[in-house]
């Protein structure tokens, strides 16, 4: 890959050397706007990944929030499943699932994620539609930002910065409607009495997307993201990336009146490519790490093709390999499958696979055991011996259940306390337990029992918790 913005600038040493600085200076840079096959799909994608974040909160189900990370509850409801904070194993699986499916796309065409469904990328497109549509285009906000401030430019900057923080509190507020219901957001909202940890999410992601999406766009790309940085590993010489095809292109030049154009490649160095680049970098060079794989120099050069009568794929998706050995289009579609693929696409179906099992067969159930440490074993009436224990009883289903508890393990160990425990829609009870054996059951220390707890509705619906009788 090829990086060549490093800033070189005089030194205070010897005559001829250069101080070479690390960071490039920043430069404002004015994206031009883009029509075409890839600019659809990145509107596409802008919709339909803001048409599920803004939207979900709002789904209702079961007579609740569809999807809900219910923080005080310590419950997270997805759609007809409820998980509790012992099922963070689902947690784990789905960023296995998600670094696993990141590889898997990236091995295949590069940086398809950070060009079509980022936050960042997806935000920054929002923002620049809504600058253009205010500003104008690109050369009506190169010439708005070089005149002196009168009142139209303050009337036009001030508009569009108060969509913007808009935007990003509607933004904010929305992330906060994952983690406390939105119907209550919205009372809180018509009397201003939110939480203080709610304001403080709603102003911090709100105050992030504005200064992200807003001011540092490109530079959260090239210096903040780390998938820059490392994506070279995941690349091989078959990987679909975007690519100018210097052999064609080359060499470059303006097609003027009466000029010899024998010599000159396809490309008329129009920098239409640079143009519309959200990272402001030329594909000419070779691919670099600040490419997003957005696809904007490919509508922006295949538009310029079209106008010169030329064929279209200058700048294109394709692979090293390919672009080497001059593949057709099958033979480049040939080449995507290989064993690195199939290993990512076999490893990711197993654990969809088994999570999906998992899911399916998950029994709507959970009991776990404390023992009281207030009270470890003491004698009752009848000289047996009693350990008392707290039970949580959790109903994961969304219908209300009574449950049967049962103890073995001891002989003549029986329970002293009720035996029946009823619960509500994925509700939480928490019930004491008194078990006791007689003195003869068992010698002195700890031995081993067993809870049962059975829906009384459904003997499949049961779990079997462990725990320990200690006779004194």
């Amino acid at each position: 890959m090829n990086d060549n913005r490093e800033n070189s600038t005089p030194g205070p040493g010897p005559e001829g050397e250069k101080v070479v600085s690390l960071y490039e200076k920043h430069k404002k840079i004015y994206v031009r706007p883009v029509t075409g096959w890839w600019a659809t799909w990145r509107w596409v994608f802008v919709w339909g990944t803001q048409a599920l974040f803004y939207g979900l909160p709002w789904l209702q189900w079961n007579d609740r929030q569809a999807v809900l990370f219910h923080l005080v509850e310590r419950k997270f409801y997805l759609f007809g499943m409820v998980l509790w904070p012992q099922d963070v194993f689902y947690l784990a699986v789905l960023l296995i699932i998600s670094a696993n499916g990141l590889f898997l796309f990236t091995a295949v065409a590069g940086r398809l994620f950070c060009g079509y469904t980022c936050p960042q990328t997806v935000y920054t497109e929002i923002f620049m539609w809504i600058e253009n549509r205010i500003e104008g285009d690109r050369l009506a906000r190169i010439k708005l930002d070089k005149a002196p401030l009168n009142g139209r430019k303050l009337r036009l900057k001030l508009t569009k910065h108060a969509l913007w923080l808009l935007f990003s509190l509607w933004t904010g507020f929305t992330l906060v409607g994952y983690f406390t219901p939105m119907h209550e957001l919205v009372d809180n909202l018509v009397t201003f009495n939110f939480g203080g940890w709610e304001i403080f999410w709603i102003l911090f992601y709100a105050g992030f997307t504005y200064m992200m999406a807003g001011f540092m766009r490109e530079q959260v790309c090239k210096y903040m993201c780390p998938y820059a940085r490392f994506q070279s590993v995941m690349f091989d010489p078959d990987t679909l990336v975007i690519t100018y095809d210097a052999e064609r292109g080359e060499p470059r030049g303006a097609r003027k009146k009466d000029a010899d154009v024998s010599r000159l490649g396809d490309c008329v160095d129009c920098g239409i490519c640079v143009q519309v680049c959200p990272t402001g970098i030329d594909i000419r060079n070779g691919l670099q790490y600040e490419c997003i794989g957005c696809g904007a120099c490919i509508d922006g050069c295949d538009a310029v093709m079209d106008k010169l009568g030329m064929p279209r794929g200058l700048i294109r998706y394709t692979s090293e390999n390919a672009l080497a050995r001059k593949f057709d289009r099958t033979g480049l579609l040939s080449h995507i499958v290989r064993p690195r693929i199939i290993l990512y696409t076999v490893i990711l179906v197993l654990i969809v696979l088994a999570a999906a099992w998992s899911i399916a067969t998950r029994i709507p159930l959970r009991a776990d055991v404390i023992r009281d440490r207030a009270t470890l074993a003491r004698e009752v009436e009848g000289g047996k011996i009693e350990n008392v224990y707290t039970m949580k009883v959790m109903n994961v289903s969304e219908a209300p259940r009574a449950f049967l508890i049962s103890v073995t393990g001891l002989e003549g160990i029986e329970l002293a306390s009720e035996r029946r425990v009823e619960t509500g829609p994925a509700e939480n009870r928490e019930v004491t337990v008194n078990v006791r054996v007689p003195p003869e059951a068992a010698p002195k220390g700890s031995h081993k029992i067993f809870f049962n707890v059975v829906a009384e509705d459904d003997a499949q619906v049961a779990v079997h918790e462990k725990t320990t009788f200690l006779m004194p």
